[in-house]
């Protein structure tokens, strides 16, 4: 891959494409977490420094049918302007004569942000003709969004075939960060992976098991493995249809399971929650967190390691009752002596709600492309960017 800083820039117009897609408060207009624009701004401040026309392009949420108010990149513009100190110009669609008039009348150090990419069908579709488009818009392309690197899509993917394409800084450290995992990690290495689905899970699983220590699951990715087991989740969600997968991973010894969880018949009334072995979970009974001896346990071997990945949260931790595990585990990470990677936007704001970003060693902005990346699946983003063939000139 190319990488940015040995490109020059002054004076081009350069299309960078970040992943804006935070979250926001109920007015729909506070930015809620703006962790994934700071991780974006050292690209474009390099860019502004050097004096390139900077073009930025994000999606935000699932827009269906075309342009929705509430999903209009506006709010992002005027955060990045303070962020920047400087104007950020929001421009009225990502395509179109409009725009490029806009863009042509940039000066050298100027930004503007291009409107939500997924107004346009397009953008989901890799469409080759809309990807065109977009490169009318620059000389150059970025691509510093690697939360959406495991996508197809045509600002990600087919855009790379018009343009010449480069690395961005971020896109760069969550590489280099996330492989050394993969090639290099500092052993004992101890996986932590809960959240809601264990087909999203399976594959990082399977993936660093051989060279983990203990793989720790809980969350209700841990009622699929309980059912595989034999043993009642109540009214609990299972995925039924990954019960044999989970059977063939539970022949490993390093498979670690909650030996106590929360459980309750209904998570939003008044019903009394228990502290339950995983042996006494009851018919109707949801499981909605791991419990104390669980947390303590999950704790003590996290403080022995060495490298710490995790990857979803404990319980329903929206719900402050079954926020407990996910809290204190948190907490553990950040307490412990090894090099911890965080990845996952729940997991993630989590982190800084309990004022704990600093005490991690990395927090990754992807939650499913990180998944994928470790899992060992080959991400369309890299792809187009020609990291897998790199890799295989190394071999």
């Amino acid at each position: 891959m190319l990488s940015l800083i040995k490109q020059p820039v002054t004076g081009k117009r350069v299309l960078v494409r970040a992943d804006f897609n935070v979250s926001f408060e109920s007015d729909g207009k506070t930015i809620a977490d703006d962790f994934r624009i700071r991780a974006a701004l050292p690209t474009i401040q390099w860019l502004c420094d050097q004096g390139a026309k900077v073009v930025l392009m994000s999606h935000l949420g699932r827009p269906i049918g075309g342009k929705e108010e509430q999903k209009t990149l506006e709010p992002i513009a005027k955060y990045l302007a303070k962020c920047l100190k400087k104007p950020v110009l929001c421009a009225s669609d990502c395509v179109g004569s409009d725009v490029e008039d806009d863009v042509l009348a940039m000066q050298n150090g100027d930004v503007i942000m291009l409107e939500n990419l997924r107004f346009h069908k397009g953008e989901t579709e890799n469409d080759p003709i809309f990807a065109k488009k977009l490169a009318r818009l620059g000389e150059a392309y970025v691509n510093d969004a690697f939360g959406v690197s495991h996508r197809a899509h045509a600002s990600v993917s087919a855009i790379t075939k018009f343009l010449p394409a480069y690395t961005g800084f971020l896109l760069e450290k969550e590489l280099e960060t996330l492989s050394g995992v993969l090639t290099k990690p500092k052993k004992p290495l101890v996986l932590v992976i809960g959240g809601a689905k264990i087909e999203t899970k399976l594959p990082i699983i399977k993936n660093l098991l051989p060279q983990a220590s203990k793989v720790l699951v809980g969350g209700a990715v841990a009622n699929t493995f309980f059912a595989a087991k034999g043993l009642g989740v109540g009214a609990s969600k299972i995925e039924t249809e990954f019960i044999p997968h989970a059977k063939r991973i539970l022949k490993s010894s390093r498979i670690v399971l909650p030996s106590d969880v929360l459980a309750t018949p209904n998570p939003l009334g008044r019903a009394r929650i228990k502290f339950r072995s995983v042996r006494t979970v009851r018919d109707g009974e949801m499981i909605l967190d791991i419990g104390p001896k669980t947390t303590e346990q999950f704790a003590q071997i996290i403080t022995k390691a060495a490298t710490v990945v995790w990857n979803g949260p404990m319980g329903l931790f929206e719900i402050p009752a079954f926020a407990h595990g996910t809290i204190d585990l948190a907490r553990a990470i950040g307490a412990a002596d090894g090099f911890s990677i965080v990845g996952g936007g729940e997991t993630v704001t989590l982190l800084r709600k309990l004022k704990l970003e600093s005490k991690i060693t990395y927090i990754s902005t992807g939650g499913g492309a990180m998944l994928e990346f470790l899992g060992g699946k080959k991400l369309p983003g890299l792809e187009a960017l020609g990291y897998y063939r790199k890799a295989r000139s190394r071999k």
